[in-house]
């Protein structure tokens, strides 16, 4: 299986490289790419990686990579690689420019405007995840009769109390993580959009009376209301504080805006928010609200085929996020949701398909879907993620909306039949089963919907006929190259011993010699011009000021990265060891100007052959630094990797690293 760091690169060097990237974010399972060239992008080779789970264009420049609950871990190597530190989630944060990223398409305003509520709730997922478990602990404390998880807080154990307290702190102050999050993701100050919710949640507004109430503020009546829990109306406030916000800066001087910005910010958008936009933003809640629970008195039934057969088609595109919106405001006015169990069957058909998928997997010996539909089943039965099921599966293969529907439909006529109903927010999963009421019914409506899904895979496969033939070849040869491969082996083996000459093992504690690419003054790594270099976080090595032009092979293997810019290679050593020369510190922004690349990704290469011809003068024209980091990228998989020189010339081909094995492998 690929490693972390490995498929990082791979994924990077399949889009176009780190020159291609504008913007890089991540959500609960996708990587989330903005590209100058969308089409540089190879998807068959991207998605050749068993961890990609599947590959999403967005518009023009958009490109969603997902790669399930791991996810963070490959945006963190990602943003290690050389061109790409200045792309992360941080880094466009820090940006006060309003970004309109993401979705594109003919109406941009409504595709940017459901990217605006996605990531708006992306960061509070983790929180509202803990809290739904959270919440689940306490409704089967109350399904065992151990305390009522209704009762007023008054009439509850202290310990009960306390446990109410953890999962309120997230529902009650969510207001202030929606104005943070909000405001962030249009370019605001995240501290201000959090101070304007913040200030109708905090005992002295809460003393003026209840909700409903009019007081009199400012000789004006103002109307209170409950803020709590609420989230249009911190979603509408950040709206209006960019606004204000883009004002003020063209009014007041920039060397005073740090100063007064945010003082006429909340000056303004406060009283703002509680005279008009708050009740406003309450107002368009309980209007949806009041819509669907129209449709819901009117039959819940029909609501409850209605929203199942509905999510497989709003959450690809990222339409679902109002709903969960509406589902947080059900449950804050009624008491009550009623999207939340219906949605149920959708998820755990979905799941159903995976897991149909699995046993096909498993009875093909198909080893990427079996990684694929096992990691989205998982997934989703423990998580309630349905994202890796859906882009790993459900979005690749024709016949899997046509297995999927009817476990929606028939999931949602058993929710319809039983009224199901949620009394608290939580991700559909099977630990959450208890937080639905009837619990008996909605597990039920579950079970049916995954095993008419997982049955209809099973006897009637999840893809059309030319897939499953391309599929069945492709495992039959991929058989037929391990069985080939094997033989060639113990006949090498066999050979090798026959002429005295043992097949090499590699052994824990067997030293590998790295020789100089290019000559020049040693510079130790932690003097580099560069925090990633520098820190670490690229490799371990050293960097060496060229006196040279051109770059060689240190040693026999392959290319495994070759920058179009020519200012960055890196190799796959015979040893294992896998080495980058980058030439010299942010040259990637020279777009290739000075460099000569002579060599291609996947090229065999020998030891002293040139890779790359560069000039120095032309770097340093440009206002660069040409000291070039020679790092090892999987010092992690090796015992050590320690530097034999610190400083001094060395001229092409003088060892200047050793490099140590950890584990016994056949090379």
């Amino acid at each position: 299986m690929a490693s972390t760091t490995t498929t990082s690169q791979h994924i990077l060097r399949e889009i176009g490289g780190a020159e291609n990237v504008t913007n890089l974010t991540y959500c609960a399972t996708r990587l989330r790419f903005q590209l100058r060239d969308q089409g540089k992008v190879d998807v068959e080779k991207l998605e050749s990686d068993p961890a990609v789970l599947g590959v999403v264009k967005q518009g023009t420049t958009g490109m969603q990579v997902v790669m399930g609950g791991g996810v963070a871990e490959y945006y963190n190597e990602l943003v290690k690689e050389p061109g790409m530190g200045d792309l992360g989630e941080e880094g466009a944060s820090s940006k006060s420019k309003k970004e309109y990223e993401g979705v594109r398409g003919k109406y941009s305003w409504v595709d940017y405007g459901f990217e605006f509520l996605s990531d708006t709730f992306r960061p509070i997922l983790w929180a509202l995840l803990g809290a739904s478990l959270i919440i689940t602990l306490l409704v089967l404390a109350d399904t065992f009769g151990w305390q009522d998880f209704r009762a007023p807080m008054e009439e509850q154990p202290d310990t009960y109390v306390f446990m109410h307290a953890m999962w309120r702190s997230v529902f009650y102050f969510l207001p202030i993580m929606v104005g943070a999050t909000a405001a962030r993701k249009l370019g605001a100050n995240e501290w201000v959009g959090a101070a304007i919710p913040a200030a109708l949640l905090t005992p002295e507004f809460l003393a003026l009376g209840v909700a409903g109430d009019t007081v009199n503020v400012f000789g004006l009546p103002m109307v209170l209301n409950d803020y709590s829990g609420q989230v249009f109306p911190p979603l509408i406030a950040a709206i209006g504080l960019f606004w204000v916000e883009k004002g003020l800066k063209k009014l007041i001087p920039s060397a005073v805006q740090m100063v007064f910005v945010p003082f006429f910010s909340l000056l303004i958008m406060i009283p703002a928010t509680a005279f008009l936009l708050g009740p406003f933003g309450i107002g368009v809640g309980n209007g949806i609200a009041s819509l669907l629970e129209t449709v819901n008195g009117f039959s819940p039934f029909i609501l409850a085929i209605i929203i199942p057969m509905l999510y497989p088609f709003l959450v690809p595109l990222g339409l679902h996020w109002p709903l969960n919106a509406i589902m947080i405001q059900n449950i804050a006015t009624l008491g009550y949701d009623f999207i939340q169990g219906p949605m149920g069957a959708w998820n755990f058909a979905c799941f159903g398909v995976v897991t149909g998928v699995m046993v096909i997997s498993i009875k093909e010996h198909n080893k990427s879907m079996r990684q694929v539909s096992l990691g989205g089943m998982m997934a989703g039965l423990l998580g309630g993620i349905s994202e890796p099921s859906l882009y790993g599966v459900l979005l690749r293969f024709k016949k899997t909306y046509l297995r999927l529907l009817p476990g929606c439909f028939l999931g949602g006529v058993v929710m319809g039949f039983f009224d199901v109903r949620a009394y608290a927010f939580v991700f559909t999963s099977l630990l959450t089963i208890p937080a639905m009421d009837p619990i008996f019914g909605y597990a039920i409506g579950l079970a049916v919907a995954f095993f008419t899904s997982m049955l209809l895979v099973v006897f009637l496969d999840y893809r059309g006929k030319e897939e499953k033939a391309e599929a069945l070849a492709r495992i039959a040869a991929e058989r037929e190259e391990a069985s080939r491969a094997e033989d060639e082996r113990i006949d090498a083996a066999d050979t090798a011993v026959a002429t005295g000459s043992p097949e090499r093992v590699v052994a824990p504690g067997d030293t590998f010699q790295i020789g100089s690419p290019l000559a020049g003054r040693v510079v130790p790594l932690n003097e580099v011009p560069d925090e990633a270099f520098a820190a670490g976080a690229v490799g371990k090595g050293i960097a060496i000021d060229p006196t040279g032009d051109t770059v060689v092979a240190p040693a026999d293997g392959s290319v495994m990265v070759a920058f179009p810019t020519g200012h960055a290679v890196g190799l796959k050593l015979d040893s294992g060891v896998q080495l980058l020369v980058h030439i010299g510190i942010d040259t990637v922004k020279m777009e290739g100007e000075g460099f000569e690349l002579l060599v291609a990704k996947g090229d065999r290469v020998t030891a002293g052959q040139p890779l790359v011809r560069f000039d120095r003068a032309a770097i340093e024209a440009a206002g660069y630094s040409a000291i070039t980091p020679v790092v090892v990228t999987n010092h992690r998989k090796l015992a050590d990797v320690v530097a034999l020189t610190a400083t001094g010339e060395v001229a092409v081909g003088d060892p200047v690293l050793d490099a140590t094995a950890k584990v016994t492998e056949t090379v």
